[in-house]
């Protein structure tokens, strides 16, 4: 910071949980360099767990990432452990819930930066990694363009990038034990609440129940979609459909509900593409949005027009489209006339720094 009154806050709060060590830096680091001095405190503790200032905690934070810690630590393919519960799809702009197996847990192929925990092997991986790849092209079909296109400034891009091409996963939890208040600052223009969401109230839990990759039903790539594979004539979503680093499943299907992946690029011949967008191929089968979430509709056989199994090997004429405006009304239901006229005014006066 360019004031010493951070420092000043720091010496001032009362810490009463353990020792209270204050690093303070003669000069301005930057976000990338500061998190990454951050995360090499694993080599002098072991693990961490990092806050940024614009989080409010959970009274459970501190148990949950202990539990989460100890189960990970022997996992290579958990790659690190967010404390934030994703409910929205940061690349679409679109609202993400993973499906319930009964585990405390969900796996999601992207780094958290809102509220965050590594163990010494987890970051070491991504240290090592990072050192041969700082200057590597973080760009394929693998990698949402959205992380692309970021800044080189930004940590969170190569972490994404190294689970991916690494074939790791976060471990992330049901039900947040962080929120995000999005306030402005150096990477943020505007005050807003899209990244708010529900708390784990303070409760006695005598332990979580976590999954491993490989048995949960609730794995998703870095686009927020799960993985599948197509046996038997039957889509298969879950971790026995861990992708390899081309971000193909182990049956060649390539999950695209949101409709932002680059389907073509992906989609080998013989292979299959379970996509809400109306291509070239032969439709094997088609199932309707209704349920949430969205891959819940594919579990359950939802019939309808808004997703469609394709086989890639014969090419066809797309299928009608569905209705667009069912898509909206799906994603922000109970929206009368009138609210859609005040936000479609927000966002305009918004555009001209009205508000």
């Amino acid at each position: 910071s360019d004031s010493d009154d951070v420092v000043k806050t720091a010496e001032a709060f009362e810490y009463t949980h353990g020792e209270k060590i204050i690093i303070a830096r003669k000069e301005r680091l930057g976000l990338k360099e500061h998190v990454l001095t951050c995360g090499d405190l694993t080599d002098e503790y072991g693990s961490i767990i990092v806050l940024e200032d614009d989080l409010f905690v959970s009274p459970m934070f501190y148990d949950y990432a202990c539990a989460a810690l100890s189960f990970s630590d022997d996992r290579d393919i958990i790659g690190s452990i967010s404390l934030y519960d994703h409910l929205f799809n940061v690349h679409k702009r679109e609202g993400f819930r993973a499906i319930d197996d009964g585990y405390d847990n969900y796996y999601l192929q992207l780094a958290s930066s809102w509220g965050q925990a590594y163990t010494k092997k987890q970051w070491a991986g991504f240290r090592a990694w990072y050192e041969e790849n700082k200057d590597a092209d973080l760009t394929g079909p693998g990698i949402p363009a959205n992380v692309s296109g970021w800044s080189e400034r930004s940590w969170l891009k190569y972490y994404i990038v190294y689970l991916i091409r690494t074939g790791r996963f976060t471990l992330y939890p049901r039900g947040s034990l962080t929120t995000n208040f999005g306030e402005m600052g150096t990477h943020s223009r505007k005050h807003d609440t899209d990244l708010q969401v529900p708390l784990i109230n303070d409760r006695i839990r005598s332990g979580y129940d976590f999954s491993a990759p490989e048995n949960s039903k609730a794995v998703y790539d870095s686009f927020f979609e799960p993985l599948g594979s197509y046996r038997d004539g039957h889509v298969i979503l879950g971790g026995s459909a861990i992708p390899d680093q081309n971000g193909r499943g182990n049956k060649g299907l390539v999950v695209d509900l949101y409709g932002i992946k680059p389907v073509e690029e992906l989609a080998d011949k013989g292979g299959y593409i379970l996509s809400s967008r109306q291509l070239p191929y032969r439709v094997i089968r088609s199932y309707g949005r209704q349920m949430r979430p969205v891959d819940a509709n594919i579990v359950y056989g939802i019939e309808g027009n808004d997703y469609h199994l394709y086989c890639t090997d014969e090419k066809s004429t797309p299928p009608a489209s569905a209705v667009k405006a069912t898509e909206f009304l799906y994603e922000y239901r109970g929206i009368s006339l009138s609210r859609m006229f005040e936000m479609i005014k927000y966002r305009i006066l918004e555009r001209f720094g009205r508000y």
